[in-house]
């Protein structure tokens, strides 16, 4: 039913993919998609923790390594930053994961989800920066915010990573955004 459920919302989009459609795609009964899921929204929900799980991993590991207390900031962040770039931008399943956040309903922030999983670790690391006062924000959230926009989004949204010479774009694009979220931020 994921598999069916995935693939509709990637080429109809949410609006126009329908339970019944999900339910033909998968060969089941619609009764057995609710039963399941309970409404659209929350296979749609389900599509995305499935593949956020991958990506989850990666930052994770991005953060306990690259960014750990003691470290230089500015050589921490860079190195966080290069290292969930390298890590995820290639993968199908963060392009997926982006493609699924661009046609699902509006964007939540529910804690706890795995879809924000991967930024509340981050945030709490932006928390661990502000009690050491290697940082000044009031809001950790919108700190990690404005450092996920100078940096990741911003390069995916400018460049493709798979193009040849794109990667020396992207951390030209990573190497200014840690500098200009430093200059706010500390």
């Amino acid at each position: 039913m994921l598999d069916a459920a995935q693939a509709l919302f990637l080429a109809d989009g949410y609006e126009r993919t329908s339970v019944d459609a999900i339910a033909a795609r998968a060969d089941v009964s619609k009764r057995t998609v609710y039963d399941h899921f309970g409404d659209k929204e929350r296979i749609y929900s389900a599509v995305v923790d499935r593949v956020t799980e991958k990506l989850l991993a990666a930052v994770r590991a991005a953060v306990e390594e690259e960014l750990p207390e003691g470290r230089d900031l500015r050589a921490g962040l860079l190195a966080f930053a290069r290292r969930v770039a390298t890590a995820t931008f290639p993968s199908s399943d963060y392009v997926l994961f982006r493609k699924l956040s661009n046609v699902g309903p509006a964007k939540r922030r529910v804690p706890g989800s795995v879809r924000n999983a991967s930024k509340e670790l981050f945030v709490r690391r932006m928390a661990s920066f502000a009690e050491a006062g290697a940082i000044t924000t009031d809001n950790p959230w919108r700190a990690a915010e404005h450092f996920i926009a100078l940096t990741f989004l911003l390069a995916l949204d400018t460049l493709d990573p798979t193009e040849q010479g794109a990667w020396d774009e992207v951390d030209e694009i990573l190497v200014d955004g840690v500098d200009t979220f430093l200059r706010a931020y500390t």
